[in-house]
């Protein structure tokens, strides 16, 4: 076998572990940031022994790591650029598959028609005091890093904080990536109760990705 296609067969590891669905949930979860088997499991619905056994796939190809903590396994991205070569994926199947192209139309288009917000454009609208940002996932995935200055509030928690919220700023609203949910539920929200507001494009993983400025841990205050 030449070397080149020794190399062909090392790559075809990686793509080969990329396609399962369930794998695919499993990154964008961990793009949040690390997390136990059984935390895993709980976020993305499976059962902690099939949870285990994609993630040893991913980590046998590289796209993963574990250490262990006591008597759990916590798992994390091998690299920061693996929501980049999904976003690739994703931007390919959207272009040239009809079916991705009817599902992201009926289930994302119709929910939204105004024009995320690009992550160029953000922090320009921070400074300017003409935007504030609201980070809409869970508390955990917000302290393992978010989007300087964001604000968490769990879309869940959302209406109740509804009246600490600034009407003369625009609310932008950001999730886990463009096909997590978590903003357009949190737009929809805002929208309701009179608030300007829109998602960020993408989400955190894809801004980390960049290499763009990013905070971790609680801070001092929340609204």
């Amino acid at each position: 076998m030449s070397p080149k296609k020794k190399l062909f067969e090392q790559f075809a590891r990686v793509a080969k572990s990329l396609a399962s669905p369930n794998r695919l949930e499993l990154l964008e979860t961990l793009a949040q940031g690390e997390k136990s088997v059984d935390a895993l499991a709980q976020a993305t619905g499976m059962s902690v022994a099939n949870t285990s056994h994609h993630l040893q796939i991913l980590r046998d190809s590289g796209l993963a790591e574990s250490r262990k903590l006591g008597l759990q396994v916590i798992y994390r991205l091998s690299d920061d650029q693996i929501p980049t070569l999904m976003g690739c994926i994703s931007r390919i199947a959207e272009k040239h598959l009809a079916e991705v192209e009817r599902i992201v139309r009926e289930h994302f288009d119709t929910r939204d028609a105004l024009t995320p917000v690009g992550r160029n454009d953000l922090m320009a609208r921070v400074k300017e005091g003409g935007a504030m940002v609201i980070d809409v996932r869970p508390a955990a995935e917000y302290q393992a890093g978010h989007i300087p200055g964001a604000i968490n509030i769990p879309v869940d928690e959302l209406p109740q904080h509804l009246e600490a919220l600034p009407h003369e700023q625009e609310i932008v609203a950001y999730c886990r990536g463009p096909y997590c949910m978590l903003a357009y539920d949190a737009v929809a929200t805002l929208r309701e109760a009179g608030y300007q507001a829109r998602r960020l494009e993408d989400g955190f993983p894809e801004w980390k990705a960049e290499s763009r400025p990013i905070d971790s841990g609680k801070p001092d205050s929340q609204t």
